[in-house]
């Protein structure tokens, strides 16, 4: 996805397990720096793992953030 690109749900949930900083940070709204310094400072509203130099974000925890169920098309029971 471009930079420029608005993030849709349906590009939200074909989203991979794991992300960088960089595309949580977009996801959310905020820019790189500030989510570099948050996540240093562990400020960030989701969890934030070290690998090596970089950072990333688990996938799952950003959608819970944001309210969005990660399984849209689970089996519904109907309503009675």
């Amino acid at each position: 996805m471009t930079k420029d690109a608005a993030w849709t749900l349906d590009n939200v949930l074909a989203l991979p397990p794991v992300l960088t900083l960089e595309t949580a940070a977009s996801i959310l709204g905020i820019g790189r720096t500030l989510a570099y310094t948050m996540a240093a400072d562990d400020r960030l509203p989701v969890p934030v793992f070290r690998v090596g130099t970089a950072y990333r974000v688990p996938t799952a925890p950003l959608l819970r953030f944001l309210g969005i169920d990660a399984h849209p098309l689970a089996p519904q029971t109907p309503a009675a």
